[in-house]
């Protein structure tokens, strides 16, 4: 309840995409499953954002920039928490994961795999689940916010499970899914845990980059983005401008995903 409010007060404050969002019948923060199996999704209104860091911002790296304006134009579903071993599981019938636990999220998954587990589930409940793209990601984990990390500008602790963030996982291995308070989109663990593969290539920044939320494309061989920091990093690298990229078959103990929905 109190993350629908919260969405609701970006609506009327103006940060998304009031009036035809409340057109379509979907309610933003409206959680729902298309399968007792399948991954828990939120649903995350349109809205506009300025995307990477400014230059003022400690610890930035020169491909958050330059900073530019990104509308995301429709509504579009984000899993609630990053993908777990039992619905890794429930799909491919094996859990590679290291850190075992039905509700941590499941690792060592490269961004091909995920491809594979996406293709399986969308046959099995006929809808169009996806990666996020890098956009899309980094307006989903800032919700409405534009300071270092979703909660502010300092780590702080508790608040992610990362090393040194005063967690009982710091540095050590994954958290169960949850174990710390979601943002104002009602979405856990954007920051830390596990990395997150998104769809998008890799490139040194973001001159060209599309202004509506979609992917940013490149050749078929290229690195793909990760974002959000994990349980083995230091707390710049959960900043929610960090990027970084991966080979698209590299494997890790730090390394998972998140799903994305095309509604309806």
């Amino acid at each position: 309840m109190r993350t629908q409010i919260a969405v609701v007060a970006l609506l009327l404050a103006g940060l998304v995409g009031g009036n035809a969002f409340a057109k379509s019948g979907l309610k933003a923060g409206q959680s729902f499953k298309d399968c007792a199996t399948c991954p828990e999704m939120v649903i995350i209104p349109p809205g506009s954002f300025v995307m990477g860091s400014p230059e003022s911002e400690m610890d930035r790296n020169s491909d958050e920039g330059p900073q530019h304006r990104v509308t995301i134009p429709a509504p579009f579903a984000l899993g609630k928490t990053e993908v777990t071993q039992a619905e890794w599981e429930a799909v491919m019938g094996s859990n590679p994961g290291k850190f075992r636990g039905a509700n941590r999220p499941v690792e060592r998954v490269s961004w091909n795999d995920v491809h594979v587990f996406i293709g399986k589930l969308n046959a099995k409940t006929g809808k169009r689940y996806r990666l996020p793209s890098e956009a899309e990601w980094e307006y989903a984990a800032r919700a409405g916010t534009t300071t270092v990390y979703s909660w502010g500008d300092h780590i702080g602790k508790g608040n992610a499970n990362c090393d040194d963030c005063g967690s009982q996982w710091d540095n050590r291995e994954t958290a169960p899914v949850g174990s710390f308070r979601p943002n104002r989109f009602g979405l856990y663990d954007m920051q830390g845990n596990v990395w997150e593969w998104v769809q998008d290539c890799e490139h040194d920044n973001y001159s060209g980059a599309p202004g509506n939320g979609s992917a940013w494309a490149g050749s078929t061989s290229c690195n793909r983005v990760v974002r959000g920091g994990s349980w083995a990093d230091d707390p710049r690298l959960l900043r929610s401008a960090l990027r970084s990229d991966l080979a698209p078959d590299f494997r890790d103990y730090d390394l998972g995903f998140r799903l994305a929905r095309t509604l309806p």
